[in-house]
């Protein structure tokens, strides 16, 4: 049984994300998504929120698994047994840096290797910072992300407005 984790944030999950997910569980019979809880980020949702998100973003995909993680993915891909760390690629710039954690991840352990998936040209310019910053302006969201995390997004931006209305 081919095992594989994709590591990230995903504050929130896009279209983009969801396509790297589906076309990995057409490669692996396992794909174990990993969101990171890195805490020299301030992400809009939670650790918590993220993977619940997530969860109920990929639940009509067979053999994906949802959990959190801290620390270093190769880790994380070694905790779960997995010999593959599935990344998506949107652009040159985006290889430039995966190549150098691919070849970091190789060395900290040879017994897993990257793969990378290249985003379908429809999300090539996708990401969650354009998500966020999209929605935080009120433009519309819903190319980019299912409309149950659209309305998950547009309530948190709602309730980090009221709160820093309250705190000042």
């Amino acid at each position: 049984m081919s095992k594989a984790v994709y590591p990230g944030t995903f504050d929130p999950v896009t279209y983009g994300h969801l396509d790297v997910i589906l076309r990995a569980t057409q490669l692996f019979d396992e794909v174990i998504i990993g969101v990171l809880n890195n805490s020299s980020k301030t992400p809009l949702f939670s650790v918590e929120e993220r993977v619940n998100i997530l969860k109920k973003a990929t639940s009509d995909i067979p053999g994906v698994t949802v959990m959190s993680f801290r620390g270093l993915s190769v880790e994380f891909a070694k905790q779960c047994g997995a010999k593959v760390i599935v990344r998506g690629l949107r652009a040159i710039t985006d290889f430039e840096y995966e190549l150098q954690m691919a070849q970091t991840n190789r060395e900290l352990e040879s017994g897993v290797d990257t793969t990378f998936l290249i985003t379908s040209l429809q999300y090539a310019y996708l990401s969650s910072t354009t998500v966020r910053e999209v929605a935080a302006f009120d433009g519309d969201i819903s190319k980019f992300v299912p409309d149950f995390v659209a309305a998950e997004i547009h309530k948190k931006l709602a309730h980090n407005d009221k709160e820093n209305n309250n705190e000042q």
